[in-house]
């Protein structure tokens, strides 16, 4: 008769489900640009850094400067736990989610009569919002606003398109789109929702606008804005096209209508 497997002490299994549980809520950066930047972000709290001999010698400054113990590991035996097809240059970072505070203390407009703010209906698509960051960042927005549900979660494929941008860039997360873009309008934000249908171009909100806090929305490729998010904000307008083929992919279009209403 084979022995009986003993059961696991009740403290040792609450242990390793919290641990597991804890881990579940810790992301993994991959890339030497991405791990740099957050090695180098004083309010990112970092846990394991895995580099190869190559990486390492790459990001040694950056090393010294986040003070975390670098686990050096042979390039053949390198297998950090992200996606095996994932282009990690030999740098793995885990760390925390950051933390940017709440939407009316990093939205508020105060004295910048000037700020832009990017909204997000339901995009799912990492690469799609890391590429939103980044043209956020470029062109000044003061955050990118998404739902908690149905929107990109912080994640290492989404960092990596973010090239830095997702350390220095607020990505603020919201429980409901309508209620925050209500309290963005109270704020003195025009808020305005991109629709390929829409009768107004952007261009016409740039000039009305141009000195006055802004908050563009945009929707998920196909499906667009929710009708209750249209009825939300404060106008529809659209990017004007010049060919019969009039449809932008959701981040471009985010670089287009940042552009298009940059303060002067």
């Amino acid at each position: 008769m084979a022995p009986r497997s003993k059961k696991k002490p009740l403290w040792i299994v609450e242990k390793e489900r919290q641990k597991s549980a804890g881990s579940a809520d810790t992301v993994w950066l991959f890339g030497l640009h991405a791990v740099r930047d957050a090695l180098e972000n004083p309010l990112r709290e970092r846990i394991r850094l895995m580099v190869t001999k190559n990486a390492s010698d790459k990001l040694s400054s950056s090393i010294i400067t986040s003070g975390i113990d670098a686990e050096i590991i042979d390039p053949r035996k390198f297998n950090p736990p992200i996606d095996p097809q994932s282009v990690h240059q030999g740098a793995a970072l885990e760390v925390m989610p950051l933390d940017w505070g709440n939407m009316s203390t990093v939205c508020a407009p105060r004295n910048d009569k000037k700020a832009r703010l990017v909204i997000l209906d339901r995009v799912t698509d990492p690469h799609n919002v890391g590429a939103i960051l980044r043209s956020a960042e470029v062109f000044g927005a003061r955050a990118v606003i998404a739902t908690a549900r149905n929107s990109a979660p912080e994640t290492g494929a989404l960092a990596k398109t973010a090239s830095g941008a997702l350390e220095r860039q607020p990505y603020l997360r919201v429980r409901n789109l309508a209620t925050s873009i209500k309290s963005l309008q109270e704020m003195g934000y025009y808020v305005v929702g991109l629709d390929g249908t829409a009768k107004n171009s952007i261009d016409d909100i740039a000039e009305l606008h141009q000195n006055s806090p802004l908050a563009i929305v945009l929707g998920a490729e196909g499906p667009g804005l929710r009708e209750l998010t249209k009825q939300t904000c404060d106008e529809l307008v659209k990017i004007d096209y010049a060919a019969t083929f009039g449809s932008l992919n959701v981040s471009n279009a985010t670089a287009v209508a940042l552009y298009a209403t940059k303060p002067k």
